[in-house]
């Protein structure tokens, strides 16, 4: 359990060191900051064991909550009683805005993809990020499926097998919605059906697909089983919302205005309103970062398609969900759960660019080693993507209907593109069921046989 911050704190703390400690008073001076000397935002539950064991603690607390009030912003009303929320930048937050705008935008992206080639080219060589959130999500929810068994799953489309595997498809099918409904406002139907997308079909009664709750007996619970937040009642839970989508839907981007707020600071407000306020019985952490990516999307942010936060957000849950206790118990200060989201939107961010630079690099790399081998004029496009695809991940399978979706071409131009491969001993195919599947070689074979070609005689108009 946190510890919670003092209920009552000096509003003169200055004044009370004056008068009772004046020795200490330059100590208290250097607290007087709403971060650390680190850039870190502490809550009173970390800052405790990090004050002087000479000072005050309850008054170093003081200190520091009045730099934070001078700086804090309004940001919206929530809950019931209502409540005011308030966040101030940090410069972690501030460092996620930067990166956001300059390598998440729907120009960055055309910019990223034009490099690597053919956009459908691009997406297909990025695809495996886009199914990373939709996993992870799942994952972190409690869905026990592999990552290994969960690609396979939503590569082949095959129907699952388990609810585990239900999850992580109806988390893959939320995804693609909040992608394709990305022009649409904010709406009571729009948050239900991302519920009713994402759970339908997995335990009906125990999710209730699409339909808010109408019990007050919800609590969230730590991995201890101790209750940390028992969300606002559900009588006035949809004027409650209709509130959060009116404040969503309202423009906050003009530069100009004193009410200016960045998209990815009302995402990252949205997924945290839905987690307060737990409209449905179950599945309310998968539709607040569904919503986070809606919004993103909604204001033309396409490259968080391929950033899977919940990746992140899974390999440290406690301090995830320590990020939402810290501002429900510190006057609902925002701050806490925006600085952290930024801290995860960074590293996700820094990953999907290192993917991008491999994938750019190995691209380069391979064009090179098909010109060397000899096998440059005998690949088409199609198969160089194919081919760059599996030496990238071993473990992938193709068949002729995903591999036709990926390529964004007829079925039987994909069918070709895979058997050709297979034709110049760069792929296997076995028979599982009614669908051949295709697979890479191992490389150590592959350049074995590269081996091989260059000893061939090449034609004599190969340059």
């Amino acid at each position: 359990m946190i510890k919670k911050p003092p209920v009552e704190i000096s509003q003169n703390p200055f004044l009370e060191i004056m008068e009772t400690e004046a020795k200490n008073f330059t100590s208290y001076i250097e607290l007087h900051s709403p971060v650390d000397y680190k850039g870190r935002y502490l809550h009173f539950d970390s800052f405790r064991f990090r004050v002087p064991e000479n000072l005050n603690v309850k008054l170093a607390w003081s200190v520091v909550k009045l730099a934070r009030k001078r700086q804090l912003m309004d940001i919206l009303s929530i809950g019931y009683p209502i409540q005011s929320c308030k966040f101030m930048l940090t410069p972690t937050i501030q460092k996620a805005i930067s990166e956001t705008d300059r390598n998440t935008t729907n120009a960055a992206l055309e910019w990223m993809s034009s490099k690597i080639g053919e956009e459908k080219h691009a997406q297909y060589l990025l695809n495996d990020l886009i199914e990373d959130e939709a996993i992870s999500s799942s994952q972190l929810e409690g869905a026990a499926t592999t990552t290994k068994v969960a690609k396979d799953l939503l590569k082949r489309k095959r129907k699952p097998r388990s609810p585990d595997e239900k999850m992580i498809l109806g988390n893959y099918k939320m995804m693609t919605f909040a992608w394709q409904n990305r022009n649409k406002e904010l709406s009571i139907d729009l948050i239900k059906d991302l519920h009713a997308i994402g759970v339908e079909g997995i335990d009906d009664e125990t999710y209730y697909p699409g339909v808010f709750r109408n019990i007050d007996t919800i609590e969230v619970a730590d991995g201890e089983g101790n209750t940390v937040h028992t969300p606002p009642p559900c009588k006035g839970l949809k004027k409650r919302l209709k509130q959060v989508i009116r404040w969503s839907n309202e423009c906050h981007h003009d530069a100009d205005s004193h009410k200016y707020i960045h998209p990815l600071i009302k995402a990252i407000t949205i997924h945290f309103c839905i987690g307060y306020e737990h409209p449905f019985r179950d599945g309310n952490g998968r539709v607040a970062r569904a919503l986070f990516y809606w919004y993103l999307f909604r204001n033309e942010y396409a490259a968080f398609r391929y950033i899977a936060i919940s990746t992140l957000l899974k390999a440290a849950p406690v301090k995830y969900g320590k990020s939402y206790l810290y501002t429900e118990t510190d006057d609902m200060d925002l701050t806490y759960f925006i600085d952290y989201q930024c801290s995860i939107i960074l590293r996700s961010i820094n990953n999907f660019k290192n993917s991008y630079k491999e994938a750019l690099k190995d691209i380069e790399v391979f064009d090179q080693w098909l010109w060397d081998s000899g096998l440059f004029r005998k690949l088409n496009d199609k198969q160089r993507t194919i081919f760059q695809i599996a030496k990238s991940n071993n473990s992938s399978i193709f068949t002729s209907t995903t591999a036709k979706e990926g390529l964004g071409c007829s079925y039987n131009t994909a069918s070709n593109a895979l058997n050709g491969l297979v034709k110049l001993g760069l792929f296997k195919k076995i028979k599982k069921g009614r669908e051949w599947q295709f697979f890479i070689r191992k490389i150590e074979n592959i350049m074995d046989q590269d081996i091989v070609i260059k000893n061939k005689k090449l034609p004599s108009n190969f340059t």
